[in-house]
């Protein structure tokens, strides 16, 4: 399981959304070996009086937060990071210094998916790539 949530300002957000979800998706299909129907993203346009950054930001300033099952290697979390901080920047040319990642890994035991603890489940797909 991963769920993604998107923040950034809602002039910059709303207009690339769409392509965004694209973007990341294809990222997790390819280093998490996810399938295109285990898609959870969570879009956060904000106004600029709701999003304060540091000042060496743009207004191009992009947060995502990645909430997974723990499992993955330190290695293919650094690979996707990298992906997608790549892929962003040259899809969207939005600097790289105004992209953060953050990936918050959770154990199954503390994931409610389909009615039962995560722990409880069988899952369709590898966690540990």
């Amino acid at each position: 399981m991963v769920q993604i949530k998107v923040y950034s300002l809602a002039d910059k957000l709303n207009p690339i959304k769409a392509e965004l979800s694209n973007v990341i998706h294809t990222s997790l299909m390819e280093v998490l070996q996810l399938t295109p129907e285990k898609r959870f993203h969570r879009f956060f346009p904000l106004d600029k009086s709701d999003f304060y950054y540091p000042s060496d930001r743009t207004n191009n300033y992009l947060v995502i937060e990645i909430s997974m099952l723990e499992g993955r290697s330190v290695e293919t979390k650094k690979e996707l990071i990298r992906l997608l901080i790549k892929n962003i920047n040259e899809k969207f040319n939005i600097p790289i210094y105004d992209i953060e990642i953050t990936i918050f890994e959770t154990s199954k035991s503390n994931w409610g998916i389909r009615g039962l603890p995560g722990d409880e489940l069988t899952l369709n797909y590898k966690i540990e790539v």
